[in-house]
């Protein structure tokens, strides 16, 4: 970042819009370009009711200027708008730490292009900042150019977004300074009660009555005529029917019915075999909550959906067998799921719509072969009771597989 002696040119407006903060000197406001093709300057503002203090922000396709009542404070040194498809930008105000954050995508720190913090000294400077940022309590916009996505209350925070759950008789105050982990407490309620369902000690795969379950699960990924290879044998060109991919498939085990809160049925236990991945898709602004079942699984995050070559994975994550992982509506959504590992991983999802959310979605959006988004309806390969009787019955033929026969066969991972 660097200082400027003058103030961009600010976009011309002629219809502004206000749009109140949920408290007054703090939040993050979403946005997008109404013409991504543009090179016309964006301005988003955010103003006091009296209209004495006025923080300002303007976005080109060179840089970022901010302006606190007319006074140049910082300027970014790297573009701001874009030409992508489908791209929204965000600001992060935050009068506590006085710090000003910008970006694209979702709203986090590893996805900011813009960030300035108001110096610590001399502490009357400090004071005086505070009590202007304080005194912020509308963003403004002119809806020519702009289209006002939404506010949230709270700004974003330095330290990245915690991906890992854990529940409070596990957290220590080690997991607190280090923000490692999102305490349940702090998750959307409809995440809370996702997460009290599946987070059992009992809540496991391989039970006493099936202690195989996962071994069968291999076997029948592995060997030709079993339900699970032929299966994906089947699904090779779900997401792409011109290009077909067996690598590009994964299997959906549906456990109870669809009950209309959720795209799709809302636990999903999902197979993921070696080398097998996921199209970069998203989550229909959905609650969510993911266990690690067996194996592990690799996350690229992806700051928004977009067919654009350009648009890179901020961040990767790899979860393994009983971690715990959170998807909110605007965190978390967009991502690829890639198995790198040896073994098949299982999951099971749980999707849940907020309380507030009355526009339920059935689909999740995904980038197909030809680099458009596309829609995918959430299907159902087996319910779970089934799956479970269906490898049951081959694991028995197949490690017993003559009647009355004294000697068993079995693959060397089984014996060992």
């Amino acid at each position: 970042m660097s200082s400027q002696s003058n103030v961009l040119p600010v976009a011309p407006s002629s219809t502004s819009s206000l749009m109140p903060l949920l408290i007054s000197g703090q939040c993050v406001f979403f946005f997008r370009p109404l013409d991504t093709s543009s090179t016309q300057a964006v301005t988003i503002g955010f103003r006091s009711n009296d209209q004495k203090n006025n923080l300002e922000f303007v976005f080109t396709d060179k840089c970022v200027a901010c302006t606190l009542n007319g006074e140049l404070k910082c300027t970014s040194e790297q573009s701001a708008l874009v030409n992508y498809t489908n791209v929204y930008y965000w600001i992060s105000v935050d009068s506590q730490n006085q710090r000003l954050v910008a970006g694209m995508g979702e709203a986090r720190i590893a996805t900011n292009f813009f960030l300035y913090e108001f110096p610590s000294s001399p502490v009357t400077e400090r004071a005086r900042i505070k009590n202007v940022l304080e005194s912020l309590c509308y963003a403004t916009f002119d809806t020519k150019s702009v289209s006002g996505l939404r506010v949230l209350r709270d700004p974003i925070m330095k330290h990245d977004t915690p991906m890992l759950v854990k529940d409070k008789n596990e957290l220590t105050i080690e997991d607190e300074a280090k923000s490692i982990y999102v305490p349940v407490a702090n998750l959307s309620p409809m995440c809370q009660k996702m997460f009290q369902c599946v987070a059992g000690k009992k809540f496991i795969l391989n039970t006493p009555d099936f202690p195989q379950f996962s071994k069968a699960i291999e076997h029948s990924i592995a060997t030709p005529g079993c339900w699970c290879y032929e299966k994906l044998k089947k699904k090779r060109a779900e997401f792409n029917p011109d290009k077909p991919n067996i690598n590009e498939t994964y299997l959906r085990i549906t456990v109870g019915e669809n009950d209309g809160e959720s795209p799709g049925i809302p636990y999903v236990m999902e197979i993921w075999p070696p080398n097998h991945y996921s199209p970069v898709h998203n989550h229909a602004g959905a609650n969510a909550i993911i266990r690690v079942l067996s194996g592990a699984i690799d996350v690229e995050l992806y700051p928004f959906l977009s067919g654009n070559d350009n648009v890179s994975p901020f961040g990767t994550k790899t979860f393994v067998q009983d971690d715990i992982t959170w998807i909110s509506p605007t965190l978390n959504q967009v991502h690829k799921l890639i198995n790198t590992h040896k073994e098949t991983c299982i999951t099971i999802q749980c999707y849940l719509y907020g309380e507030e959310d009355h526009g339920h979605y059935d689909f999740f959006d995904f980038i197909n072969a030809n680099k458009t988004i596309d829609q995918y309806e959430p299907d159902s390969d087996m319910e779970f009771l089934a799956f479970k009787k269906t490898m049951q019955e081959e694991w028995s033929k197949y490690v017993d597989p003559k009647p009355h026969s004294n000697t068993t066969r079995c693959l060397p991972w089984v014996c060992s």
